[in-house]
C-alpha cells in the first residue's frame, strides 16, 4: 500500500472539487476527488496516508455523518471541514468529535494550504508512531515467559537481587535474562525499556 500522502476531496459541487484539486496540485500535492461520501467510502480509503477535505453539507450522507462512519471503521484520516458561515456551529461540533480543523468559505488559499500541510504532517507522525508500536510489539513477542517476568520486574524498578529472590533463580540467571531482554527489545537503556513498556501497556488498555 502506498504511503504517498493524498488529499482526498469530497464535495458535491464539481466546480469546488476542480478548484480545490488545482490548488493542491499547484504545490505538488496528490489529490483524489469524490462527488459524495459514499463514493469516497467505496474507494477504500482505509490505511491510506494524507488528509480529507470535506464539505460539511452534502446530499445523501453529510460530512458529519461521513466523519462518524470513518470513526466506526477506524479510519484515522485527518478531516478538514469546509463550511459556510451558517455551518460554523456544525463545524465546531465536528471539531469536538475529532476533526482536525475547519475552514470557512470563502477561504484564503494559503490558509487552506497551510492547514492541509499540517494535517498531512500530523497523519505522518501518527503513522510513524503506530509503526514504532507495531515493531515493539513484534519484539516483545520474541521474549520467553521467564524473560517477560524479568522485564516486568525490571521496569517496576526491582534490583537484580530482588528479582532473583522473587523468581527463585540465581543472580547470574537474572543478569543473563535481563541482558537478553535488552538485546531482543533493542533497548539501549533502562529508561528506553520503561518507556516502551508504558506505551505498550497504555495501547493495550485503550484496546
Amino acid at each position: 500500500m502506498s504511503n504517498t500522502a493524498t488529499v482526498f476531496i469530497v464535495d458535491d459541487d464539481e466546480a469546488v472539487r476542480n478548484s480545490l484539486s488545482f490548488l493542491m496540485q499547484s504545490v505538488g500535492l496528490q489529490t483524489e476527488s469524490f462527488e459524495s461520501a459514499s463514493h469516497f467510502l467505496d474507494a477504500s480509503p482505509a490505511g491510506r496516508a494524507g488528509c480529507l477535505l470535506l464539505d460539511i453539507r452534502m446530499p445523501g450522507m453529510s460530512g458529519l455523518e461521513l466523519q462518524g462512519e470513518l470513526e466506526e471503521r477506524d479510519i484515522q484520516l485527518p478531516v478538514i471541514f469546509i463550511s459556510g458561515h451558517a455551518d460554523v456551529p456544525m463545524a465546531v461540533r465536528a471539531l469536538k468529535s475529532g476533526a482536525f480543523d475547519f475552514i470557512e468559505k470563502p477561504f484564503n488559499d494559503q490558509l487552506l494550504l497551510d492547514c492541509v500541510q499540517r494535517a498531512i504532517e500530523s497523519d505522518r507522525q501518527q503513522r510513524a508512531s503506530g509503526a514504532q508500536l507495531d515493531e515493539w510489539r513484534d519484539r516483545l513477542a520474541t521474549l520467553t515467559p521467564r524473560e517477560r517476568e524479568v522485564m516486568e520486574l525490571v521496569v517496576e524498578g526491582a534490583a537484580n537481587k530482588v528479582i532473583s529472590s522473587t523468581l527463585g533463580v540465581s543472580l547470574k540467571t537474572v543478569e543473563a535474562h535481563r541482558a537478553r531482554v535488552m538485546e531482543k527489545l533493542k533497548a539501549d537503556s533502562l529508561s528506553h525499556l520503561v518507556r516502551m513498556n508504558v506505551l505498550l501497556h497504555s495501547l493495550q488498555g485503550e484496546g
